[in-house]
C-alpha cells in the first residue's frame, strides 16, 4: 500500500508541477504533506533524512551573495560590457552565454554559475529587447553539460567521487570532460539551428548600445569592493574545498554571513532577505519530500535491483543500461537520491564477477548529470534558473522546456553510448 500511495502522490504532484495549474512550490509541498498524512514517513524522516539541507543552504547563501552584489551595479556593468564586446549580435550573445556558462559550471558548480550568470543575461536581454527564453534555455543545457566535465561540477559527480577512492579531479577531467566537450560543440550547433532565424529578426540599436557608458552603472563604493572580495573568496573556496577539506555549503554560508555583517550599515538585512527566491527554495524542499516518498517506499531501490536482474550481470548490457536508465530517470526524479541508491548497487556488481567497474561508474555519472536536462526539475540548476526567471517576469513553461529538453537528453545519451562503447567496452571485449 505504501508503494502505491507514494507512486500516486508523486504522479499527481508531478501533474500539477508540469501543467502549472498551481504554483510549483505549493504542488510539491502538498505532495510532501500528503505523504506525512498517509503515514508513508514521519516528520523526522522528512526533515532529517530526505530534505537535502546542504543544497537548500548552499542555494540560500548564493542568493544572499548575489542579492547584495547586485546592489552595486556590477552585473549591469558586466552585462553591458559583454553585449558591447559582441556588438549586440543576438547569436554571438547566445553562443557566448553557452561557452561562459559551461566553463563556469565545470570549475565552480552549475548552481553557483547560473546564480551569477542568469541575472547578467536577464539584464542584457532587457537592454537589447531580446526574448529571454532562448538564452535561459541554453544556459540550463550548458550548465548541466559543463557540470558533467569535472568532479565538482554537479552533485552526482561529487557523490561518485566520494564513493570510488581512486577517482580524483583529474580522473573526471580525463574521462567525462571529452564527452562534455563534444556535447558542448553540438549544443552550439543546435542553438544556431533552433534560434538563428528567430533571433535574426531582432536588430538591436548598435549606436545606442555602444554609446552607453558601462561604468555609470557601477556604484564604486565600499559596498562594491566588499561584495567583489567576499564573492571571489567564496568562489576560491569552492575551487579549493577538496584540498582544505571544508564543505561547499559551509564555505557559501560563511561567505553570505560575512558579507551581511560587513554591509550591515549600508543595507538593511530585511531588504536583502526579501530578495531571496523563497519560492524556489520551498519548491526544492517539496521536491525532496515527494522523491523521499519513493525512496522510503523502496521504489528507487527496486529500480536499481531490476537493472541487475534484467542484465544478468552482463558487463556491456549493465553499463549501457545504467547510462540510459540513469539518464531518463534523472529527468523526472532528482538525480541525487537516484545516484545515492545506485552507488551501493554498483559496489555489489563485484559479486557478479565484474571486477573492473570504472566504465559503469562513468555511465552513472554521464547519465545522471546529462539526464537533468530533460525537465525543469531534473537538476538543481534548472530549478534555480526557472526561479530567477519567474522573479523577473520571464516565466519558463514546464512543457515548453521539456519539448527541447527531451531532444537534448536523447542526443546526449546517444553520444555518451558511442563514447562509452568505443572507449571502454570495445577494449574490454577485445
Amino acid at each position: 500500500m505504501d508503494v502505491i500511495l507514494a507512486i500516486v502522490i508523486f504522479i499527481v504532484s508531478y501533474f500539477f508541477i508540469m501543467t502549472e495549474r498551481i504554483n510549483r512550490a505549493i504542488a510539491a509541498l502538498s505532495g510532501g504533506a500528503l505523504l506525512l498524512l498517509t503515514g508513508i514517513y514521519t516528520t523526522d524522516d522528512m526533515f532529517f533524512q530526505y530534505i537535502d539541507w546542504n543544497t537548500i543552504a548552499l542555494l540560500f547563501s548564493m542568493m544572499v551573495l548575489i542579492a547584495i552584489t547586485e546592489k552595486t551595479g556590477l552585473f549591469t556593468f558586466i552585462a553591458i560590457r559583454f553585449a558591447q564586446s559582441v556588438r549586440g549580435d543576438p547569436m554571438l550573445l547566445l553562443i557566448g552565454s553557452v561557452l561562459l556558462t559551461a566553463i563556469g559550471s565545470a570549475f565552480l558548480d552549475n548552481v553557483t554559475t547560473v546564480l551569477i550568470f542568469v541575472p547578467v543575461m536577464l539584464k542584457i536581454t532587457r537592454l537589447l529587447k531580446l526574448p529571454a527564453f532562448p538564452y535561459l534555455l541554453m544556459i540550463i543545457f550548458s550548465s548541466n553539460i559543463g557540470g558533467t566535465a569535472t568532479l565538482i561540477g554537479d552533485p552526482p559527480n561529487i557523490m561518485i567521487g566520494q564513493a570510488v577512492e581512486h577517482f580524483t579531479f583529474l580522473t573526471f577531467l580525463a574521462h567525462t570532460a571529452p564527452v562534455a566537450l563534444i556535447l558542448l560543440v553540438l549544443l552550439i550547433i543546435i542553438s544556431y539551428l533552433l534560434f538563428q532565424k528567430q533571433l535574426s529578426t531582432y536588430q538591436p540599436n548598435l549606436n545606442e548600445l555602444l554609446s552607453i557608458d558601462a561604468k555609470e552603472n557601477l556604484i564604486q563604493s565600499a559596498l562594491l569592493y566588499k561584495s567583489i572580495t567576499v564573492l571571489l573568496m567564496t568562489i576560491l573556496g569552492f575551487l579549493l574545498h577538496a584540498i582544505v577539506h571544508v564543505e561547499m555549503t559551509a564555505i557559501a554560508l560563511t561567505g553570505a554571513i560575512l558579507l551581511l555583517l560587513l554591509t550591515e550599515n549600508e543595507l538593511k538585512t530585511e531588504e536583502i532577505l526579501s530578495k531571496v527566491e523563497w519560492v524556489t527554495l520551498f519548491f526544492f524542499i517539496g521536491l525532496f519530500t515527494i522523491v523521499g516518498g519513493l525512496q522510503h517506499a523502496g521504489v528507487i531501490d527496486e529500480i536499481a535491483r531490476l537493472i541487475v536482474v534484467s542484465t544478468e550481470g552482463d558487463y556491456v548490457k549493465t553499463t549501457l543500461l545504467i547510462l540510459w536508465i540513469s539518464g531518463l530517470a534523472s529527468g523526472f526524479i532528482d538525480n541525487i537520491p537516484f545516484v545515492a541508491a545506485m552507488i551501493p548497487v554498483i559496489h555489489e556488481f563485484e559479486t557478479y564477477g565484474m571486477v573492473y567497474l570504472d566504465p559503469v561508474w562513468w555511465a552513472l555519472a554521464l547519465g545522471s548529470c546529462l539526464g537533468g536536462n530533460a525537465t525543469l526539475v531534473g537538476a538543481s540548476a534548472n530549478v534555480v534558473v526557472a526561479g530567477l526567471a519567474e522573479a523577473d517576469n520571464q516565466r519558463i513553461s514546464f512543457l515548453r522546456f521539456m519539448k527541447y529538453g527531451i531532444l537534448i537528453v536523447v542526443l546526449s545519451l546517444i553520444v555518451s553510448t558511442i563514447y562509452i562503447y568505443v572507449r571502454y567496452l570495445i577494449p574490454y571485449m577485445g
